[in-house]
């Protein structure tokens, strides 16, 4: 299968392309850097030069507090620019999976939040997401999956347990939030649901996160006990943090879609990703 990945410089974008190539696909492969999906020329002759089946869009804007102050450009990318990628795919016949988030809702539910409940971000990066969403389905409107994810970390780039396992090397004591409750995804688990979703279509919005649900606090306890750090973790407050962006309280993702991949539980994501090896 020839594929194209779209922010194959990031986290979840280094192990989509890591997946395809140990899967045998006919790869191109583009960071930032090779592609902007700002500029719509520019990714239309990208697609038109791969020629592809399908187009894994994973490029977009991840910094939840600078999309809060920055919100015109983190808005660009993963608004109008996701609809960029979409429409050039469905233009060459490509069908298009694209990556969202669990920032999309407002958090105010208490069971796990499914492909038909109503959305409602609270953030400007949500917002931004969102709109990305609507951008997709517009631009290629049979031929999309949108997956929303959340809570990614991977070996491929800066995240919550590399920094956590750092922060607890030095310290003796973290305060982390236990007012946040989500679903923790190793992407070395999630980059095979994509391709699997790229070769085998669901068309339309689909949940694949990883499996249980945990606060930052009980993530956090974990990494630190799996290290062996000595680091005391303490419950915190989100309000203590005086964070530019809010968060959704409770954004654990559930599916009611047939044949949507399953990923492992996240304790196993978080000991695959020890194994491999944390990015310095």
């Amino acid at each position: 299968m020839k594929l194209l990945v779209t922010g194959a410089a990031g986290m979840l974008g280094r192990d989509v392309a890591n997946a395809a190539t140990v899967a045998g696909h006919e790869l191109t492969a583009l960071g930032h850097a090779e592609l902007d999906i700002g500029d719509p020329e520019a990714v239309e002759a990208a697609v038109r030069e791969a020629r592809p089946d399908a187009v894994l869009n994973c490029a977009a804007w991840t910094d939840v507090d600078g999309a809060q102050t920055r919100s015109r450009e983190a808005f660009a990318v993963n608004g109008p620019g996701a609809g960029t990628v979409a429409r050039a795919a469905a233009d060459a016949g490509a069908w298009v999976v694209h990556v969202s988030t669990d920032y999309v809702f407002s958090g105010e539910k208490r069971s796990p939040y499914l492909e038909s409940d109503a959305t409602g971000p609270r953030s400007e990066y949500g917002r931004g997401k969102l709109a990305g969403e609507l951008a997709v389905a517009q631009a290629a409107p049979r031929a999309h999956t949108i997956v929303r994810s959340s809570w990614l970390f991977g070996t491929g780039g800066p995240c919550f347990p590399a920094t956590i396992l750092r922060a607890g090397s030095a310290r003796d004591q973290l305060t982390v939030v236990e007012d946040q409750v989500g679903c923790p995804t190793f992407t070395g688990h999630l980059a095979p649901a994509l391709l699997a979703l790229a070769q085998d279509p669901i068309e339309g919005i689909v949940h694949v996160a990883g499996g249980g649900q945990c606060s930052w606090y009980d993530f956090s306890r974990e990494i630190v006990s799996l290290a062996g750090l000595g680091c005391e973790v303490v419950p915190g407050a989100t309000a203590d943090l005086g964070r530019p962006a809010p968060r959704p309280a409770y954004s654990v993702l559930g599916t009611e879609r047939n044949g949507t991949p399953r990923l492992p539980d996240w304790h196993d994501g978080l000991q695959d990703f020890l194994a491999a090896g944390v990015p310095s």
